[in-house]
């Protein structure tokens, strides 16, 4: 009987590992802002690797928390980079796999039903009589949130127009209120403004990006991932070409950019 060699052992053993990365499943906690973005990245790298990946959107405030109760993600994309430092300070997270992986952008996105020019107007579009209510996240917990109250507050107009605020739990979900009606304008990611939901319903004006802090996005493996290879490679996925040419087509701009 012929003993395989060292070398053939060790082959089998790389590609028995290698198979066993691919099956698993790797669960993912992402900022709602990237609910038209990250499933066409996921798609891609499923399709190039055979890796299952399972993403859950919320807020970034609300996802931290799950995380910090124990919820089982195995990665974080955070529209806040400072919810990842919050986990890698609490040692839920590894400080060494910490990347800023995206610039978010805030606009005002008004439907196409809604008699207002916000692309003229911009920010006057709010003083509008036609729009009786306006979209925001919760500044509670989502960063999109705090940017809009930031950003109204630095034009002028936010004492004026609070009382017609409806929050969304999330930025996907303050995207809904204005698609559906229940809200006539939204301040929105530029990455839902984009998407296929909602690019031909509306138009949308940017918020000047000196009106609200930068939306440095940034993303981390947890701590108590099972899969850590696993989720270290589909990270090296989004930070390379295929996956930072995708966020870029969602309005995304990269940390090395100007924006």
């Amino acid at each position: 009987m012929r003993i395989p060699s060292l070398s053939t052992i060790s082959l089998l053993a790389v590609l028995l590992l290698s198979t066993l990365v691919c099956a698993q499943e790797i669960t993912v906690a992402a900022s709602a802002d990237l609910s038209a973005a990250l499933p066409e990245i996921v798609a891609a790298y499923t399709k190039q690797t055979g890796q299952a990946v399972k993403v859950s959107f919320g807020s970034s405030g609300n996802l931290t928390t799950q995380i910090e109760n124990g919820a089982p993600f195995d990665l974080f994309f955070s529209a806040d980079e400072s919810y990842p430092a919050q986990l890698i300070e609490k040692g839920l997270a590894d400080k060494d796999s910490l990347y800023r992986y995206a610039v978010g952008r805030l606009v005002l996105w008004v439907p196409n039903d809604v008699p207002v020019d916000a692309q003229k107007l911009g920010v006057k579009t709010l003083l509008d009589p036609s729009v009786k209510k306006i979209a925001i996240a919760n500044p509670a917990h989502a960063p999109y949130g705090r940017a809009a109250e930031a950003a109204l507050k630095h034009l002028g107009v936010y004492d004026q127009i609070s009382a017609k605020f409806v929050l969304g739990e999330n930025i996907s979900q303050t995207a809904q209120f204005v698609e559906s009606g229940n809200a006539q304008a939204g301040l929105l990611a530029l990455s839902h403004a984009l998407s296929p939901a909602l690019k031909d319903k509306g138009r949308y004006w940017p918020v000047p990006i000196d009106a609200y802090p930068t939306l440095n996005q940034a993303v981390v493996v947890i701590s108590k991932s099972k899969q850590p290879a696993a989720a270290r490679k589909f990270l090296d996925f989004v930070r390379g070409p295929e996956g930072t040419s995708l966020l870029k087509s969602y309005g995304f701009s990269l940390p090395a950019e100007t924006h």
